[in-house]
């Protein structure tokens, strides 16, 4: 699309359809005139008079590290705008193909971003990281608004229905993220992984056959291999993980039972601890505790794993693992419970997760009396 100045108008390349008995129009815009065209004012402009939520700008950075870091592999779907002015649409007729033509918008219109203003922002400051984006081109989807009230009806109705893929979902489609691809590859080559991961949903629900999500998968290795979000993994880490799984599969009969059809994977989530994120996560954290303090030894000190306790009806993991009668993944049960397993392979805590403990026996015993 060529940003056109023709008798105090926007000119630009489009494509007419109907969608409720109303025109719409489709074109091409350049990111460079993405800042220039559609300005998103929210100056001290109270909610019920805007079409629009406020900027989060906090989102910003992350979507413009995505668009300086990919520009030959991104991807930014369309704006949706609103226009409050009447406009003209000329039909190409050298082509003889009705509904294609040149969408015509007075150039003192306002032009509301209903969908998009994020990557509006994104936009404009990428560009000042990198020009070369300048020339690259973003789908526009043009509404003739109706006033303040359509407007807000059409960004209610255009989010209603918005559902934000789960982790699982994410990390199973996210080619640029190392911890999931790390997360896929355990899912498809290690016991008790290779077919019992819930691959789509990050629940399973009690009829399902599988044992763990893909997103628990993904945490428990970036807690096993002491990494942040955006770390990668080298290939001995990768091997480590693949070795410290199998070893942790070895020493844990009721996995084993799975596997051998002795235990089915819903009684299996019924009873036990390990069965669950908490679990994974708790065995996570203790291998890299492990490894570091034992780095040619852990194999052998991992099946003291064998004794473990991991039924829900155990004491031990009440208000550990467990907050009223139900599991729990805060960070501080992760932590509680990464404790009793540390105690079992006979670990020292460190000074964080000692006060903690400490909290804890001193709940318990006000609680017990």
């Amino acid at each position: 699309m060529n940003k056109a100045q023709d008798g105090y108008c926007f000119s630009f390349p489009a494509v007419r359809g109907l969608q409720a008995g109303k025109p719409f129009y489709i074109a091409t815009c350049p990111l460079s005139t993405i800042p220039k065209i559609f300005v998103f004012d929210e100056d001290e402009v109270p909610p019920e008079l805007r079409a629009q939520r406020t900027l989060n700008k906090s989102r910003i950075p992350e979507m413009v590290k995505y668009l300086v870091e990919n520009p030959n592999d991104y991807v930014f779907s369309a704006l949706t705008v609103s226009v409050a002015s009447s406009v003209s649409f000329i039909e190409n007729s050298e082509i003889n193909t009705p509904n294609l033509g040149t969408l015509k918008i007075p150039m003192d219109a306002q032009i509301l971003i209903n969908d998009g203003q994020h990557r509006r922002a994104a936009i404009e400051a990428a560009l000042k990281e990198n020009p070369d984006l300048a020339h690259d081109n973003i789908p526009v989807l043009f509404f003739v608004d109706e006033g303040l009230k359509r407007s807000q009806q059409m960004f209610a109705d255009l989010n209603k229905y918005a559902v934000k893929p789960s982790p699982s979902l994410g990390a199973l489609y996210d080619h640029r993220d190392i911890s999931s691809e790390l997360a896929r590859y355990l899912a498809d080559t290690i016991e008790p992984f290779k077919g019992f991961t819930e691959m789509e949903k990050s629940s399973i629900s009690s009829k399902s056959g599988k044992l763990f999500t893909l997103s628990s998968i993904k945490q428990a290795n970036k807690a096993l291999l002491g990494k942040g979000t955006k770390d990668g993994f080298t290939e001995d880490e990768k091997k480590l993980a693949s070795d410290y799984w199998q070893a942790v599969f070895e020493s844990t009969p009721e996995w084993q039972m799975i596997l051998k059809k002795e235990l089915s994977p819903s009684a299996f989530r019924q009873e036990y601890i390990n069965a669950h994120g908490v679990g994974l996560h708790a065995l996570g954290t203790l291998g890299c505790a492990l490894i570091t303090a034992q780095p040619n030894d852990w194999h052998e000190t991992i099946k003291k794993l064998k004794n473990v306790d991991w039924k829900k009806s155990n004491p031990l993991w009440a208000n550990r693992s467990m907050q009223h009668g139900k599991l729990s993944k805060a960070s501080t049960n992760i932590i509680l419970t990464t404790n009793a397993l540390k105690h079992a392979l006979a670990l020292p805590l460190t000074p964080d997760e000692r006060a903690l403990e400490n909290q804890y026996i001193t709940s318990r015993e006000a609680t017990h009396g």
